[in-house]
């Protein structure tokens, strides 16, 4: 009966070891990151259909900047010509609490309707 158990227990501990390991559950794909719209490349007029008239409009040598205003935060657009005689386009946005203090440009975006 010791001989049956043993002979039981050695079978039992082989069979185990062919046994497969759990194969991994792939992790969950995170979807891409919704695009944010971009204010780049747009001239003054466009700027002003999407975000009111600008709070303060000032002429810095061969370029404008465009300031629009929210309570929770402030959006400089740097708009420049990329020739003699061409249209002044947005090259450059920075975004910024009323305070001065840096913040995060989509999230400043975002208090203006643009997503």
């Amino acid at each position: 009966m010791q001989r049956m158990r043993r002979l039981f227990l050695a079978a039992a501990l082989a069979l185990g070891g062919c046994a497969t390991a759990p194969q991994p559950q792939p992790l969950p794909v995170a979807p891409p990151p919704r695009p944010a719209f971009s204010l780049v490349g747009l001239t003054a007029g466009e700027l002003v259909q999407r975000l009111g008239a600008p709070a303060l409009q000032v002429r810095e040598g061969a370029g404008l900047k465009l300031q629009f205003r929210r309570p929770s935060c402030v959006l400089d657009a740097y708009l420049y010509a990329s020739g003699a005689g061409t249209v002044e386009r947005v090259t450059h946005v920075e975004a910024r609490l009323p305070s001065g203090s840096d913040t995060d440009t989509r999230g400043c975006m975002a208090a203006f309707g643009i997503s």
